[in-house]
């Protein structure tokens, strides 16, 4: 089984407030189906969580009432933008259900706690596609708090134990330098940790989850000598379904565990 993560900057535009790609989902729901994988898929929330989490500091947890309002808002909306994907997804013929992370996960000072897996193991046995997502989940320390989709990849891989794990972004993988803005930028086809503690300007948080370096350190923590996991770039047509057969793609694999 492999384990993919629609990046909220694949399936969104993250400048545009609940700006939906929905022809780009749609071919990658389709490149999901012609590949013939066993998948299950999570996605991030993009620009219909970030965008008013960080205007009110949801990922910092409750510290008004002010905040109130939005949190219910972003459950709104990132609810809408995963019903679309799973509309999606059963367009391109895979049986994909809904399963908010607060059906399943409470938080504890920002840890991700898993309490509930029978609603996932129960769906997966059935052959339905369980398809989560970045969302607000409620935080026995801290109030509420900012569930990603990184986060729940990384619980995943401990409840499926999945061969691969699969991030699928809008760059071609990690790059010594930030691609977006430095044009002689290098791609890393492999990182270790202690070759991300030397690649310059990924430390800087583009989003309330934490930007690449949190990114990158998830992936390294659910590697294994078993499991790779590899950030691709699902803005190219073909990509994705040529990792998900095995074959080699233009990518970055996270190995070796993060020290």
């Amino acid at each position: 089984m492999i384990l993919i993560k629609l990046g909220g900057s694949v399936i969104t535009d993250k400048t545009q407030y609940r700006t939906f790609n929905r022809d780009v989902v749609s071919r990658l729901c389709g490149e999901i189906r012609d590949s013939g994988a066993n998948t299950i898929v999570v996605h991030g929330a993009g620009s219909f969580g970030h965008v008013l989490a960080k205007e009110y500091s949801l990922q910092n947890g409750f510290a008004d009432f002010r905040q109130v309002p939005a949190v219910a808002k972003v459950q709104h909306d990132v609810r809408e933008l995963n019903l679309m994907v799973v509309g999606e997804l059963l367009g391109a013929g895979m049986p994909a259900v809904s399963v908010p992370p607060g059906s399943c996960f409470m938080m504890d000072c920002g840890k991700l706690i898993m309490d509930n897996p029978e609603v996932l193991l129960s769906a997966s046995r059935l052959g339905i596609m369980p398809v989560m997502f970045g969302d607000v989940v409620f935080d026995r320390s801290k109030g509420f708090g900012i569930c990603s989709g990184d986060q729940i990849m990384e619980v995943l891989c401990d409840l499926y134990c999945p061969k691969k794990a699969i991030f699928v972004s809008d760059v071609d993988g990690l790059f010594d330098k930030d691609p977006k803005t430095n044009p002689d930028a290098g791609l890393l086809t492999e990182v270790t940790s202690e070759r991300l503690e030397k690649v310059s300007g990924v430390g800087i948080a583009d989003d309330v989850t934490g930007g690449v370096r949190a990114k990158m350190e998830s992936m390294l923590r659910m590697t294994t000598p078993e499991r790779e996991c590899v950030l691709v770039n699902g803005s190219v047509p073909g990509r994705l379904c040529s990792l998900l057969k095995g074959e080699k793609v233009i990518s970055t694999t996270a190995k070796g565990g993060l020290r």
